[in-house]
């Protein structure tokens, strides 16, 4: 009996100490404020084909951050960024995502270079009701409560750069695009509008992910003579067009696109004169610098923070605004639950980025932005020889009667529906 008595004991003070053991760690867990801080994930492409761009985003972040924290956090928190390498692997992608979201509990995310890791967590951030902000230059047409683009779209690029080449060149275009939903989506857009300004599209190639061989593109260009070569390629592998186009094309040909130069700084990383003679449409690009008090500072800023980073760009841009956006709705709706920032962020709310007002528009959770139209000579020297001012994301509202800020939506529209 006493024996059954003394183990009866022992189990009880066993309990015992394990319950005050717990609470010691709970404690401890509360003490160091993890709780306190304000959690934001990131996804970008640290590594791969699609780190050019992703290590300018993820640098854009952390100084955005960098800034919030040394002026208080937000709501009295720090902010504290959570940042897994995807890798340019969209299985990567969703794995991160949901790691975000359900291990790591963050308040919004920033993420994704290319469309197709966009589309590939954009159904987990809505199934989970997670404020997403995309900033990144892309083909447009996204329509979705809980995403935010702060980055170039059509109504930004396409119809600038469409407009200033007919004016100055003609009317006949060849497209040449990266073969997935960005570049095809995006020569729809081409396509659309220069038909409808009464030009023509006298071919379009789809140029395979990885290809970096151009010989009988470039054949085929110099035997269309177009008006407008209209570049739309992506990645590393792509870029190798523009060394072997000024070794073979018909250089008199004016380059247009919404992407080279401004993210992957080919003039920077091609020997001249591989980028003459090109256009591109652009929100951002460290050459403003020259031309822009603010966006000098912020290149300066870039690279005190991060001084062996090789080029400040229309992304690393994008993504500094979009944590400064959301930072300052975080800090209107007074929490980071997600409707109460929402409701802030379709307020019309406007940070003074770089490159000029970067204001929500809140029908289409897209950028009313200011738009440069750059372009490089054959010493890769570049010029701005044109600028639109506070350009707005029109088309999903007039065209197909979005209206996120009255109306859920969860699709992608393309001019072709």
């Amino acid at each position: 009996m006493n024996q059954l008595k003394n183990s009866n004991i022992f189990l009880v003070l066993t309990l015992l100490l394990s319950l005050f053991l717990a609470a010691c760690s709970s404690g401890s867990s509360a003490s160091d404020g993890s709780e306190e801080k304000i959690k934001l994930g990131v996804l970008e492409d640290v590594s791969g084909d699609f780190s050019l761009v992703g290590v300018q985003k993820l640098h854009g972040t952390q100084l955005a951050v960098e800034e919030i924290n040394e002026n208080g956090g937000l709501l009295g928190k720090e902010v504290e960024i959570i940042a897994p390498d995807t890798q340019s692997d969209n299985t990567r992608y969703q794995e991160m995502a949901r790691k975000l979201i359900l291990d790591d509990k963050v308040d919004a995310i920033m993420g994704a270079y290319s469309s197709a890791s966009r589309e590939a967590i954009r159904p987990i951030m809505e199934k989970n009701e997670m404020l997403y902000f995309y900033n990144n230059q892309y083909e447009g047409g996204v329509a979705s409560k809980y995403t935010f683009a702060t980055g170039a779209i059509p109504e930004h690029q396409i119809e600038t750069l469409v407009e200033a080449m007919m004016e100055e060149y003609g009317s006949r275009f060849y497209t040449i695009s990266a073969d997935y939903n960005f570049g095809q989506i995006s020569a729809d857009w081409f396509r659309t509008i220069v038909e409808e300004r009464g030009g023509e599209i006298v071919n379009e190639e789809f140029i395979p992910l990885g290809e970096s061989q151009f010989g009988s593109t470039i054949s085929r260009i110099n035997e269309a003579k177009p008006d407008v070569l209209v570049t739309l390629l992506v990645g590393q592998e792509q870029s190798s067009f523009y060394g072997q186009w000024a070794l073979e094309g018909n250089t008199d040909i004016p380059m247009a696109t919404t992407v080279n130069m401004v993210q992957g700084y080919e003039h920077l990383r091609y020997e001249a004169p591989a980028l003459a003679n090109m256009y591109v449409t652009a929100t951002f690009m460290e050459e403003l610098a020259s031309e822009n008090e603010t966006a000098k500072e912020f290149v300066d800023k870039f690279y005190e923070k991060f001084p062996d980073d090789e080029y400040v760009g229309m992304e690393a841009e994008a993504q500094y605004s979009g944590v400064k956006l959301w930072a300052k709705a975080v800090e209107q709706a007074g929490t980071t639950e997600t409707d109460a920032v929402i409701e802030a962020l379709e307020s019309g709310i406007t940070y003074d980025g770089p490159a000029g007002p970067v204001t929500i528009d809140p029908a289409t959770h897209h950028a009313i932005r200011d738009v440069y139209l750059a372009y490089s000579d054959k010493e890769h020297n570049i010029t701005f020889p044109r600028k639109w001012e506070a350009v707005e994301p029109y088309w999903l509202s007039t065209e197909k009667g979005v209206n996120l800020a009255e109306k859920d939506d969860f699709s992608q529209y393309t001019p072709i529906d």
